[in-house]
């Protein structure tokens, strides 16, 4: 058998993070009632008129400029027509002769080294709306409600040979969209999705093959395992003599297969012309510089200053700066207790703990950021034990408690005062004769039996330094 090369470019869409639509004032919220969302303008009533959404330029703008676009100063809305019944005005509203940005690239990283993927453009467009197969009643229903929802599509080169780098772009994207907070990218809401185009051909050919496309999915180890099914299936049909069809594949995620839904639509097919109801965008360079001036920092730049600065081991630093949820909890943290090293341990060991016990994505925890650092400050300050520490983490995490309130109603302050320690320890003592017999007469392992029993005794709430330096003071005394 030959060998054969893949070839793969992306489109994905991404939701914006408008609270309103790109044309009208309806909420983008998502998990409405069913059509409960909608205006004349989104349902596409005749005689309504769109009136653009400012903040989905802002988006834009920063998300090509984060991916190091070129902004088109001068660009302009289409319309691309197609009847589907999720689209009730039987066009969308998109950006085809002049999108908002061109001609970008994206570094990413896998275990073969660091590549640059590039970006044909980013354009604007309006997302359609959703059908609900009642497989019940057999009957399909319509959802207008995120008919109009703003949408940036990131229109890559086909510069992918595996689905490795494709998964890794896709990470470098939803990590820079997140901390732009131009999107959430939850890809199980529909607020990121990728089309997959895929060809193969033999290795060391130049022309590219016949291209499929994957339409619309949601997960990164759906798109992996599609990527893997869709290679092996062209390959296959050509080492069989046959002709592989350029055409759409929806990928089941259940058999774990794709199969065809129609046959591929060109630019032609769609019948695109300049959208008569809008004006063309004009961006000027005084915009583009306000724009840039307020870019947040991102991940690649936190990750090198939080090493850099705050002497995170580079392990520590990459799973923090993977999350924009982390980053406002860990800088947070710091910012109360003072340890940066600190505020990593607790959340590498114990609120990551929490997250993968709790089976919850990092990004939709339901946790207070100033928490971790008041709890990681009263263990500091000698007010609680780090056992203490760890079951109001977990108090917080789970209910929501305030720290220092729980703290307080439960009794758990740590007792450092020597004078209330030494007598429970005493008591300790006068208990265990046997281990503190063996402990006289040589064995040592018999001390820490006895550092627990008085912690025990003490209810976990005594400073632990203070218990073996009275323990040992008594113990020498019975010498």
């Amino acid at each position: 058998m030959a060998e054969y090369e893949m070839v793969i470019g992306l489109e994905v869409h991404a939701e914006l993070a408008t609270k309103s639509k790109i044309f009208c004032g309806c909420s983008t919220k998502f998990g409405g009632a069913p059509n409960t969302h909608v205006c004349e303008i989104c349902s596409g009533m005749p005689g309504t008129l769109p009136t653009l959404n400012k903040s989905v330029v802002e988006y834009a703008v920063k998300a090509g400029t984060a991916l190091n676009c070129e902004i088109t100063r001068r660009n302009k809305f289409d319309r691309k027509n197609y009847f589907y019944p999720d689209l009730p005005k039987a066009y969308q509203v998109s950006q085809l002769y002049f999108p908002i940005c061109r001609n970008g690239k994206v570094e990413i990283k896998t275990e073969k080294g660091t590549k640059f993927i590039g970006i044909h453009e980013i354009h604007m467009e309006e997302d359609a709306g959703k059908l609900v197969h009642d497989p019940f009643t057999e009957q399909t229903l319509v959802d207008y409600n995120r008919c109009g929802v703003p949408l940036i599509e990131i229109v890559s080169e086909p510069d992918f040979r595996s689905a490795e780098e494709v998964i890794a772009y896709l990470e470098k994207l939803r990590d820079t969209l997140q901390y732009l907070e131009v999107s959430d990218c939850k890809m199980q809401e529909g607020s990121m999705r990728a089309d997959v185009n895929l060809s193969v051909r033999p290795l060391g050919q130049a022309e590219f093959g016949t291209r499929t496309e994957m339409k619309n999915i949601n997960s990164l180890k759906a798109i992996a395992r599609a990527i893997e099914y869709e290679r092996e299936r062209q390959i296959d049909l050509i080492e069989a003599g046959g002709k592989v069809t350029q055409e759409t594949r929806r990928w089941d995620d259940d058999r774990e297969i794709t199969y065809a839904m129609r046959s591929k639509e060109n630019a032609q097919d769609y019948k695109y012309f300049p959208e008569p109801d809008l004006m063309p965008i004009v961006i000027s360079d005084e915009y583009l510089k306000q724009v840039k001036d307020n870019m947040p920092e991102l991940a690649d730049a936190k990750k090198e200053r939080y090493m850099t600065e705050l002497g995170l081991p580079e392990y520590d630093a990459d799973i923090i700066t993977g999350s924009t949820r982390l980053v406002k909890v860990f800088e947070k943290t710091v910012e109360i207790c003072g340890s940066p090293k600190d505020a990593s341990n607790w959340i590498m060991t114990d609120l990551l703990k929490l997250c993968n016990d709790a089976h919850i994505a990092v990004e939709d925890m339901e946790f207070r950021n100033e928490s971790l650092g008041e709890i990681i400050k009263m263990v500091s300050d000698g007010k609680i034990n780090r056992k203490t520490g760890k079951e109001v983490l977990g108090q917080a995490f789970t209910n929501g408690v305030l720290p220092e309130e729980y703290v307080e109603k439960n009794g758990l302050a740590q007792v450092s005062d020597l004078s209330a320690i030494e007598p429970a320890i005493k008591e300790v003592l006068a208990n265990n004769e046997k281990a503190v017999g063996e402990y006289l007469g040589g064995s040592e392992k018999n001390f820490g039996f006895l550092v627990g029993q008085s912690m025990k005794a003490l209810k976990g709430k005594a400073d632990p330094q203070a218990v073996r330096s009275v323990l040992q003071k008594l113990l020498d005394e019975m010498r």
